[in-house]
């Protein structure tokens, strides 16, 4: 049989890289069990080869910039594009001493998602075909209710999206606990009984906290449970779990930042289902190995925010359970992006007619939210 190999020679080579660094406001202040923010930071990586142009971005600090620019770009001018595994390794070893947690890895993330995108371009390929779709749709679940929202505007962001076909919401808890049954009880009359309702704690429990609040929750018919201890806790993680009530996930993983941290989660706290952020955890490549490490260890995999640029590798992903369809960066996708994915039936599909992550950046509407 003849092989057709793809020869581009100097047009594969990497010629420009780009950091771009855009704060967009929040509809009001928000917050969670542990944190308040007005504003969400997204640092765009671009990659040029060929004609071509990768992006690719991570919701961190303008300081994973710097680490694009000083540290990671000088190591892709030249290379060749389609060598995406070796630019990882390359990039991944770069950070040893200024740290691959944190900054570091934010901006690896937003860099080798730029590479594949670039990749893909290339190929004329959507992302989902070149990494291999084993799924047409993935399903999503509607997440945001801050715990700064009032009763009012939490029950109606929940129903909002469960009358849009989303089958399960997620909303905060563990900011201010004396009224966290009341408010789970209320979604739950807002949403009706047979919509999935999970909740996320960020944290901001300590184990006996977790545990009572686990038995109330399973009261609302609550079924999904995250960080309710901080992910550092990995004995309170499994303390949660093995005592906590039956039909319940406990879930854990949006602040991992390498394979390695994965294992430690799955292994040592014994979580039900892992979560992994693209744009921390490694990029698309990292994303892809810890979707192997789930498999081997039978755990469901589910992807943290960031869903248009999740969609083509958890469409590609063997353990996918669902995506979150996270309020924030939806709206900034949709509002910085050509291609932003919109759920239809719950369902998230990545559009075959477009190459790359399908996501083209809208010059204009961007600038008013530039800093650098």
């Amino acid at each position: 049989m003849a092989m057709t190999s793809i020869r581009l020679g100097a047009e594969a080579l990497i010629k420009k890289t780009e950091a771009r660094v855009y704060r967009v406001p929040t509809e009001t202040p928000e917050s969670d069990g542990t944190l308040s923010w007005d504003a969400t930071v997204l640092v765009l990586a671009r990659v040029q080869a060929g004609g071509h142009t990768g992006i690719g971005y991570t919701y961190s600090a303008k300081a994973a910039a710097d680490v694009m620019v000083e540290h990671l770009f000088p190591l892709l001018h030249g290379r060749d594009a389609f060598d995406i595994p070796a630019a990882w390794l390359a990039m991944a070893q770069a950070l040893r001493n200024i740290g691959r947690r944190g900054i570091g890895g934010a901006a690896l993330s937003a860099v080798d998602c730029a590479l594949w995108d670039l990749k893909a371009r290339m190929l004329n390929l959507p992302l989902a075909h070149l990494l291999g779709r084993k799924r047409d749709c993935v399903p999503v679940y509607g997440s945001g209710g801050f715990t700064s929202y009032s009763r009012d505007q939490l029950t109606a962001q929940l129903r909002g999206w469960v009358d849009q076909g989303l089958p399960a919401v997620k909303m905060k808890v563990g900011r201010a606990p004396r009224e966290d049954e009341a408010r789970v009880a209320a979604v739950r009359a807002a949403i009706g009984p047979s919509a999935g309702l999970f909740v996320d704690a960020n944290g901001a429990y300590d184990r006996k906290q977790a545990l009572h609040f686990a038995s109330a929750f399973a009261t609302q018919g609550v079924s999904w449970f995250e960080e309710p201890v901080s992910s550092d806790d990995l004995a309170g993680l499994r303390l949660v779990g093995d005592e906590g009530p039956p039909g319940m996930d406990i879930s854990a993983g949006e602040y991992i930042y390498d394979l390695f941290e994965a294992r430690r989660l799955i292994e040592d706290a014994r979580i039900d289902t892992l979560q992994a952020d693209v744009t921390r955890c490694g990029g698309i490549s990292e994303f892809l190995r810890i979707d192997a490490l789930c498999q081997a260890h039978c755990l469901p995999l589910s992807s943290h925010t960031a869903p248009s640029l999740h969609l083509p590798a958890c469409a590609s992903c063997e353990q996918i359970r669902h995506m979150e369809y996270f309020h924030d960066h939806v709206l900034i996708e949709h509002r910085l992006f050509d291609g932003a994915a919109s759920p239809q039936d719950g369902m998230l599909a990545p559009d075959m007619s477009r190459p790359g992550l399908g996501l083209d950046l809208k010059e204009a509407d961007a600038r008013a939210y530039l800093l650098s």
